[in-house]
């Protein structure tokens, strides 16, 4: 039996967050009888998927991180890696700053590259000035360009790139099955976070500039003076949370503030919930929103998300530049009641099911490599 074709990713790391768990997801369905992915990592760091990566056949390899005074040891260790092994024949690069570095290199070896985008920012100050003028050149380096929504394409490869007949959109889909609304998984959870009779409004995100946590907590504040049997459930884990775990106390919110930490059980903590919010700076699709959707949960989003994320009618964007007020009024109408029925369907034909694009990629995959078999 033919071994399977091995796909090398390229990832910062390989914890719960969106392209991750956006590659991951498809690690899962695709037939790994016939094509296995690796990854390469820079970090020497255990993340949250490495075990199930192993588990089910896949490599991981570390690289260091790329500081710009270690450009030459960068660049040797992709190529020492190339040397080492010549089985690949396809890398899939998520890193963007560095990507038109290790992609030109993965070239040389004959290797098919693909560089894929799942944001629309590279933040502030001089490291996104940095990082913009090494991303630039990945439109002419990658022979494959791919993004989760037309922003995050056009944001990182340019309008005209965008518009070429190697550019693609890939969805980032999730097992909709496992959303659909539970009842006494909803009771349970709520148990466990003793959340009985409460209003629960929940948040998932790491805790990072981009997700804006301190204007969600100026919105919770603005709900809590309106009902004060408000909880806010925040789920994730990042070098800013101590600095909002402190607002919290500041503001005399503790009690009704949970901080969950990094989680495995996503898709239960949502049906836990009332209304999903959701007020990040920026996002290349923003994928929680479409699980919360999935689990009929109203959301309140900002205006930065991409249309591709509003699937269904329980979906509702706000300006930034409201005021938390104006947040609240949005979040208090939606009354907490969950929508389901046609819900799941609607999300699964807008293309957003993972076993229809695990399928898609797959035939992908096997285009490009067709002709090298």
């Amino acid at each position: 039996m033919a071994k399977p074709i091995r796909i090398l990713h390229v990832l910062g790391g390989l914890n719960r967050a969106g392209a991750e768990t956006m590659v991951i997801n498809l690690y899962r369905y695709i037939d790994r009888t016939k094509l296995q992915f690796d990854f390469i990592v820079h970090t020497k760091d255990k993340c949250d998927y490495d075990d199930e990566i192993r588990s089910l056949g896949g490599r991981i390899f570390s690289i260091p991180r790329y500081t710009g005074k270690n450009h030459f040891q960068y660049t040797k260790a992709w190529s020492v890696f190339f040397k080492q092994y010549p089985e690949y024949k396809i890398v899939h690069g998520h890193v963007r700053s560095t990507a038109s570095i290790y992609l030109k290199i993965a070239k040389k070896y004959n290797l098919t590259t693909i560089a894929h985008s799942h944001s629309t920012s590279s933040g502030t100050g001089l490291s996104a000035i940095v990082k913009g003028i090494l991303q630039y050149p990945i439109r002419y380096t990658a022979d494959y360009l791919l993004a989760c929504s037309n922003h995050a394409g056009t944001w990182l490869f340019g309008k005209k790139a965008c518009r070429k007949d190697n550019f693609f959109i890939i969805k980032n889909a999730i097992d909709t099955k496992k959303f659909i609304y539970n009842e006494d998984i909803r009771t349970k959870k709520r148990k466990d976070f003793q959340f009985e009779g409460k209003f629960v409004i929940g948040h998932i995100g790491r805790f990072d500039v981009s997700k804006n946590h301190e204007f969600l907590i100026d919105i919770f504040e603005a709900v809590h003076k309106r009902n004060n049997n408000a909880v806010l459930m925040m789920v994730g884990d990042g070098e800013l949370r101590q600095s909002i775990e402190k607002k919290v106390n500041n503001l005399k919110l503790t009690d009704s503030v949970v901080f969950t930490g990094v989680r495995s059980d996503i898709s239960e903590l949502l049906q836990a919930m009332d209304v999903f919010v959701f007020p990040s700076l920026y996002e290349g699709l923003g994928i929680v929103t479409v699980e919360a959707q999935a689990a009929g949960l109203h959301c309140v989003v900002a205006d930065t998300i991409p249309n591709e994320a509003f699937l269904t009618d329980i979906i509702k964007a706000i300006p930034l530049g409201c005021h938390a007020e104006d947040w609240s009024d949005a979040i208090l109408s939606s009354n907490g009641n969950k929508k389901q029925g046609e819900i799941h369907e609607k999300i699964k034909c807008a293309g957003y099911d993972i076993a229809q694009n695990a399928k898609k990629m797959e035939d992908f995959y096997f285009g490009i490599v067709g002709g090298a078999l």
